[in-house]
Formats: structure tokens, sequence, C-alpha cells
């Protein structure tokens, strides 16, 4: 862990803050000055500097909003005197046209690599707007660092930060056997979390990141597995029917899934033992699939009711069931977003799988994903903005990383093998 995490004095103002979740989503342009030592006498050592600065572009260019300036174009050149505001000549980057101007201090110390402030400044006001230290242990740090600076900037830009506080649980095939894996969305920290000589799919992060549910396949059977967090350690449930399959957790850390008791798919209620329970939704066709909402009340699924797969919501509150998806022939994976306002799904089109977001209140849809090859697997992110899927577009699947506005997709490194079914869950302890 680090050692510290503490405020810098900043200002008071909120005039740089945007809405990337409404109309007219703005661009804001981003400088990053080159690290500099906190005390003129200390050198600090410069592959610190260079993980830093990497580091922060990387994670801030995952951000579609941001438009970050090339050093080339900061007129009079990109240094900064000091990295506090007055050291700082903010005429340059005024007339540079940057409207945030980030700074890195660095003060090497005898025993690990040290302390690290990281400022932010609103350029045409002169003012910060973000400031902290960290004292660092380990260069293995700096990830968590930048992320957690990185998740304060934007819920300072955009009232929510949790992207950047979220990992992703997905399933991976290597040497015969699928199991589950976890990533940061920025390809951090990839760590295998099961190895049950089987396959594993379609994993469902709890909401309190305790727990993952997913189906695993073994012994020609379809079994619940569950990992648990404390444990370290994944264990099979046995379940009525033969098909076991898309788990879902409800913001109360209910289980949900879709299973055959009676013949058919249907969705199902388990218990604190993971036994059925009730169920939630009853039909003579096929019901997979279900997403719910932060508030609970609704889930989104997909059923074959129509004859064809198409998506529905059902709403806990009035039990209404609401069809979402009109085009196409097969639509199916549906993740509803935390709000509840938008459903991003899968459709068979002639050019193969692509996603696409339809507004609840609206009924307008949008395509976010363009190939080449199949896109599947959608999920919104806890800030209901960014949306994971996985392609195979280079000849085998990974998971990318796009916006519920079909911004440009980025691959998420997850190392070899075919990577699908992404799932997010926020960081425990973060």
């Amino acid at each position: 862990m680090l050692v510290s995490l503490q405020p810098l004095k900043a200002g008071a103002q909120d005039a740089l803050r945007i809405d990337i979740f409404g109309p007219g989503e703005e661009r804001i342009n981003v400088f990053i000055a080159p690290p500099r030592d906190l005390r003129s006498e200390v050198l600090f050592d410069p592959k610190l500097g260079s993980r830093i600065y990497d580091g922060l572009q990387n994670n801030l260019n995952l951000l579609p909003f941001l438009m970050q300036v090339e050093p080339g174009h900061i007129l009079g050149g990109p240094d900064v005197e000091g990295v506090r505001g007055r050291d700082i000549d903010f005429r340059k980057f005024n007339l540079s046209r940057v409207d945030l101007l980030l700074t890195i201090g660095l003060e090497q110390q005898a025993r690990g690599p040290g302390s690290v402030e990281i400022r932010a400044f609103e350029v045409f006001d002169q003012r910060m707007i973000l400031g902290r230290a960290y004292e660092l242990q380990d260069m293995d740090q700096v990830p968590l660092m930048l992320r957690r600076f990185c998740a304060e900037l934007m819920e300072y830009l955009t009232g929510n930060g949790d992207f950047f506080r979220s990992r992703l649980a997905f399933e991976r095939k290597q040497n015969g056997n699928k199991d589950i894996w976890a990533v940061t969305p920025q390809g951090t920290d990839l760590t295998r979390l099961t190895d049950l000589r089987g396959i594993t799919l379609s994993p469902a992060w709890s909401p309190d990141g305790s727990r993952i549910a997913f189906t695993l396949m073994r012994d020609n059977r379809h079994h619940l597995g569950l990992w648990d967090l404390e444990k370290g350690e994944a264990e099979a449930f046995s379940l009525p029917g033969n098909t076991v399959i898309s788990p879902a957790f409800s913001p109360e850390g209910r289980l949900a899934l879709s299973l055959d008791p009676m013949g058919r798919p249907d969705i199902y209620w388990l218990d604190e033992v993971y036994g059925v329970d009730e169920a939630i939704m009853e039909h003579w066709a096929i019901d997979v699939s279900p997403s719910f909402d932060a508030s609970g009340t609704k889930m989104a699924f997909a059923s074959g009711r129509l004859g064809n797969p198409h998506i529905f919501v059902h709403d806990f509150e009035t039990g209404r069931v609401q069809r979402v998806s009109y085009e196409g022939r097969y639509n199916t994976n549906p993740s509803i977003s935390p709000e509840g306002d938008f459903v991003a799904f899968t459709r068979q089109t002639p050019d193969g799988h692509r996603i696409f977001v339809v507004d609840l209140e609206t009924g307008n849809e949008k395509q976010i994903s363009f190939g080449p090859g199949n896109d599947e697997d959608p999920a919104f992110a806890p800030d209901g903005y960014f949306v994971a899927y996985s392609s195979n577009r280079s000849g085998e699947y990974r998971l990318y990383l796009t916006t519920r506005n079909g911004d440009g997709s980025r691959e998420i490194p997850t190392g070899e093998g075919n990577a699908k079914a992404p799932a997010w869950g926020m960081e425990r302890d973060f």
C-alpha cells in the first residue's frame, strides 16, 4: 500500500467541470509538464520520472474528452520552473490553448522511490483544482498511485471517477482450460483468480467486490462457481436442471442466474446458501442473461418469446416488461447502465456481431462498435460511460474499451489466450 495520501491545497471554483454524460460533450486540452525534482539539490531517478509521466499520459489517453497537447506546441517550450502555481508561467500555456496543466514533483529517498506530488491547474484562472502527495515504498505502487489520482481528477471533471477505481473480471482460455482472470481497465495488475481445470464462463462481480460468480463446466455438467476474495479460492455448487448460465448480482448482493429445472431456461433468485429461491422471470420461451441497474428496480434480459432473441427490461416496481430491441433477428448479452437509462447489447448484423446501445427513455439506438470480426459481450462500467466488450478483430478474442457514445475502441492488454465476457467490479480498499 502507499504509505500516505494527502491533499494539497486546491482552489474552490468549479468552472472547468464538464458533463460527459449529457448532450454536447466538451473537450479539454491537457498538458503534462515534464517531471521536476522537489528540491533543486536532489536529482530523482529518471526511470521513476519516466514511469510516472508515461503512466499518467496512458491513463488520461483513455478519456476521450481530454485532448493531450504535444510538447512541441507549447510556446516557449514545455518546461516549468517548478511544480507549484507560483513557479509556473501560465501565459505561455494559455497562449498555447492549454486548459488543464498537470505537474509532477519528485523527491528521491535513500530507500525506495520517495515522495511524489501531482497537481492539476486550471490555466485560464491560474488556480490549482487538485493536488495530491504520495509516499512510495517501491516502483510497483506507481500504477495504483496514478489510478488514485486519475480517479479524483475524473471525479472533479465529471462527477464520477469510478472508472479508475474498478477492475474487470473475464474468461481467458489458455492451454486447453478456461479460467477467470482480473485486470484493471488500463491493463495492469493482471491476475489469475481460478485454476479449476475446466471451462469457466460468464463471470459476474458482486457489488462489494468480494465475490465473482461464474458458470463452471466440468464432468459434463454445469455448476455454479463462486470465487471468494477473502479465501482466495473458488467453490462449485450443483443446482437442479442441466444449465447454469449467466449469473448476475443485484445491488444488494443477491445472486440471480438462468436455470432450467422445468426443462426451459428461466431466471431465478438464489438464496444465501446458493440454493434456488424463487423465479424472477418464467416463460415458455428461453429467458437468460439478467443485468441489474444500481437501484435494483430494473433488470435487462434476453428472451426468445418473440421467436427470435430480443432484449427486454423488467421493472420490479410496476411488473412491466418492456421490449427494447426491434431491429435484427438475433439480439443478446444485455448490460443495463447503473442509472438504468441505457442498455448495451450484441446484435447480429450482415457484417458480424456488433454492439448497440439503446436509450430507454427515447428508444433511440446507436451502434458503438464497428468490427472487423465479431464484437460481443458488452458491459457497462460503474460510471455508466465506458463500455467494455470482447472482439476477435485481431484473429483471436481480446477485450476492448469504448464509451456509450461509440468513441474509438482501445484494446485492454490481457496477455496470451482468448479473452471474453468482461465484467466490471469495484476495487476493494482502493
